[in-house]
């Protein structure tokens, strides 16, 4: 007789999209983001949602925006350990790079995209760098 599969466990939105708001709100800041270029990175293109979230933490994100979120999340303590140094860790983003992926351009201009898998590129590329599983 087979033992049933464990199934994939269950996320409580509710209780993840505020403490990931205030984190992403934190790192964009650290970025310097423009207000637009946060919504392309949370993946809304509705102003009023966008800034509804950043007035007050108590959306339920959608499961697309939490996935966005630990991207970026990801992405910003990979760079935290690579680079030690807070300022360059957070101009990092912004700064070109010749690297393969990104041709000359920028992280954020290959995050700015819009898509999911870009988020995901960027950060499989810097968990590569430092040595982890690419």
């Amino acid at each position: 007789m087979r033992a049933a599969a464990p199934s994939a466990p269950t996320f409580d939105r509710r209780k993840l999209s505020g403490p990931a708001l205030r984190t992403f709100f934190r790192i964009a800041d650290a970025w310097k983001l423009s207000a637009d270029e946060q919504m392309t990175l949370l993946g809304t293109t509705t102003r009023s949602t966008f800034f509804g979230w950043k007035k007050s933490a108590e959306a339920v994100l959608p499961k697309d925006t939490l996935e966005r979120i630990s991207y970026i999340l990801g992405i910003w303590k990979a760079l935290q350990i690579l680079l030690p140094n807070e300022a360059s860790a957070d101009a990092w983003v912004k700064r070109p790079n010749d690297a393969p992926l990104f041709g000359g351009r920028s992280a954020l201009e290959c995050m700015l995209s819009g898509q999911v898998a870009d988020l995901f590129l960027v950060r499989q590329y810097l968990d590569a760098q430092r040595g982890g599983i690419a």
